[in-house]
């Protein structure tokens, strides 16, 4: 969302020759589809789930100069009206409130729910951005209370509502994607890469996926269907590198959190200031709403992943002629093995092949001291059967 540099040509122009000595743009590779799900929130029922999602109630600009004050009242669950699709609601409005023109909603996963590296991706429908809004898929790291911003890392998968495209009449298929570091912020600007893309025709009448791939040598956006996920890489920009300060690959190997936002102007669209609230179009007609279906992310179990948040719920499904089943995957503590009989052993195998932990004529194993990452538990039936799970470890 810090995207004043756009705007400011000649910061602009200092800030690219920074960007251009650490920042390497890698040859794009078609992305590995062997990912688990580690967390998801799909929207189901009425009410945000607080053990997720930390809501955000300001007025200060977000940094940008935005123009809204984000309220808990400006977020909601519930249908998307043309679909019907649960969704989570961010309702953008032209209302005054403490001293600002305009509400709308902001929300974070920031002490709930972090990662790093592997796969996110998100359903979204956007507003009519028209001139003035401007909606955000974005990701900050999670020690931005510590450090502060551009130290921790930003990572915005999804931006829309910038000057350009309301300069060029395509509001309402320009948008893009944008990744900032650097030691603090300074006038003359700081560490910055990114790309916009045009798409072919509107986008604001319907879901399309929005998507991020991180492992240890870059970071890849994607915009896509749900046919076809992947459809275009926006940008992907490499994240190797000495790690000292100022270069890139610094500021890219720790976890993340994940933010959605409905900002209302701000620097970013070009329409800033309570002079210019007539020039915020959006909503001349009433509110505007971003909708989410839902919000995933998916890792591999390469070294160097990191997952910090809740387990999913529920059984994992066995294959076709298995007759065991581990829950909760993934899992923090205690892990339970399901079936008509018990075990005769079980053997919890790493990445590396290497056995970890060993149980004997047991359903349970504690795994709560071992790291982050997955793992295969090997599963020893008195059949003389043996299967093989997939387990999550948190």
């Amino acid at each position: 969302m810090k995207t004043t540099l756009f705007l400011l040509s000649g910061v602009f122009l200092l800030t690219v020759a920074k960007i251009h000595a650490q920042a390497v743009v890698p040859e794009f590779k078609a992305p590995d589809a062997s990912y688990t799900l580690v967390w998801q929130d799909n929207f189901d029922g009425n009410q945000l789930n607080e053990d997720y999602w930390v809501v955000e109630i300001d007025g200060n600009g977000g940094g940008n100069n935005e123009m809204q004050y984000y309220r808990r009242e400006n977020i909601t669950v519930g249908s998307e009206p043309a679909t019907g699709a649960n969704c989570l609601i961010l309702t953008a409005k032209k209302e005054n409130f403490s001293g600002r023109s305009f509400t709308s909603g902001r929300l974070k996963t920031l002490g709930k729910m972090a990662f790093k590296y592997g796969k996110i991706e998100a359903r979204i429908k956007l507003p009519k951005t028209a001139n003035g809004l401007w909606p955000a898929f974005w990701m900050m790291g999670q020690d931005h209370p510590t450090v502060g911003w551009p130290k921790c890392g930003e990572i915005d998968i999804l931006e829309m509502g910038n000057a350009t495209g309301i300069t060029n009449n395509t509001q309402d298929r320009y948008f893009g994607s944008h990744f900032h570091w650097g030691e603090a912020w300074t006038p003359q600007g700081w560490p910055n890469w990114g790309k916009s893309y045009t798409h072919s025709s509107g986008i604001q009448d319907n879901f399309y996926l929005f998507t991020l791939i991180w492992d240890d040598k870059a970071v890849k956006t994607y915009f896509g269907t749900d046919a076809n996920p992947l459809m275009v890489n926006v940008v992907e920009m490499g994240i190797v590198g000495v790690d000292v300060a100022g270069n890139v690959g610094r500021y890219f190997h720790k976890p993340f959190f994940m933010l959605f936002n409905l900002a209302v102007g701000g620097n970013y669209t070009g329409i800033t200031g309570s002079s210019n609230i007539s020039k915020i179009t959006a909503l001349a007609n009433g509110d505007a709403s971003m909708y989410i279906d839902h919000v995933r992310v998916y890792q591999k179990g390469d070294v160097g992943e990191q997952y910090i948040g809740p387990a999913l719920s529920g059984l994992t499904t066995p294959d076709s002629g298995q007759q065991f089943s581990i829950f909760p995957n993934p899992v923090g503590d205690i892990l339970t093995v399901s079936g008509s009989s018990i075990p005769a052993s079980l053997h919890l195998i790493d990445i590396q092949g290497r056995v970890v932990q060993t149980a004997i004529s047991t359903r349970s194993m504690d795994v709560s001291q071992l790291a982050a990452g997955v793992y295969v538990l090997e599963v020893n039936g008195e059949n003389g059967k043996t299967e093989r799970h997939r387990m999550i470890k948190y």
